[in-house]
């Protein structure tokens, strides 16, 4: 197979980079088409062996966002919160369709920088078909979330999620948006007072910085994880 394999399904572009069999699958939700570039950190990283699969071209303020929220400056969008059609797409349509061209997919891994930080920790919420997750600076200021995360269970408990930041973030213009630095480190206290395996990492820089690379750390440290005998086992 070549290095990597484009499908487009459903209006979205997949890029499918194949790992060895038997190796863990990670999913990363991205709106700039950034496969390529976070396959070739990860190499220069030695990352543990894993396939990659990244989703681009998405309706990015609909698809990752779990309930409405009204713009939040002059001349913004309102995101719809449609997370929960989004996350059936994902279940339905694409995994059955990547892991067809995979050889003993090995156990799933969600990822995502921004919104989809934020998504992905939502569908711990909503699913257990994910092992993992990684929120690279994950919009976890979005409003009503953190109430909603400890009014809620997750289905199933994760084999560890990792958080990052940057340490500029919450210097932002937007009130909403000062509060996501206390925030993130809320649901990440409350997740390792729960007793799962986590760290939050706060980088250099604002939101906009550096995000390839940070995507590309958060990935590495969670397959680097010691794994238990069973973690990764095959859904």
């Amino acid at each position: 197979m070549s290095e990597h394999l484009l499908m487009p399904m459903d209006g979205k572009r997949v890029r499918i980079f194949p790992g060895p069999a038997g190796s863990p699958v990670v999913y990363l939700n991205d709106p700039m088409d950034r496969g390529i570039k976070i396959h070739t950190l990860l190499k220069e990283e030695n990352c543990p062996p894993h396939t990659l699969v990244e989703i681009s071209g998405l309706n990015w303020d609909d698809d990752m966002t779990p309930w409405y929220c009204p713009a939040l400056t002059k001349g913004d969008t309102p995101c719809a919160g449609k997370a929960d059609a989004y996350l059936s797409w994902m279940i339905q349509r694409l995994i059955p369709a990547v892991e067809k061209h995979l050889e003993d997919p090995n156990g799933r891994i969600l990822t995502g920088y921004s919104l989809a930080g934020l998504f992905a920790v939502y569908a711990l919420y909503r699913t257990d078909v994910f092992r993992c997750v990684g929120s690279m600076s994950g919009s976890l200021w979005y409003p009503d979330f953190l109430e909603y995360t400890r009014t809620h269970t997750m289905v199933r408990r994760p084999d560890c999620i990792y958080f990052s930041l940057g340490d500029k973030e919450k210097n932002s213009a937007v009130e909403l948006l000062q509060s996501v630095q206390d925030r993130t480190e809320a649901v990440y206290e409350d997740c390792r007072e729960a007793g799962i395996p986590t760290i939050f990492e706060l980088n250099p820089g604002n939101h906009y910085q550096f995000s390839d690379q940070r995507t590309a750390r958060g990935i590495v440290w969670i397959l680097r994880q010691e794994r238990t005998e069973d973690a990764y086992e095959s859904k």
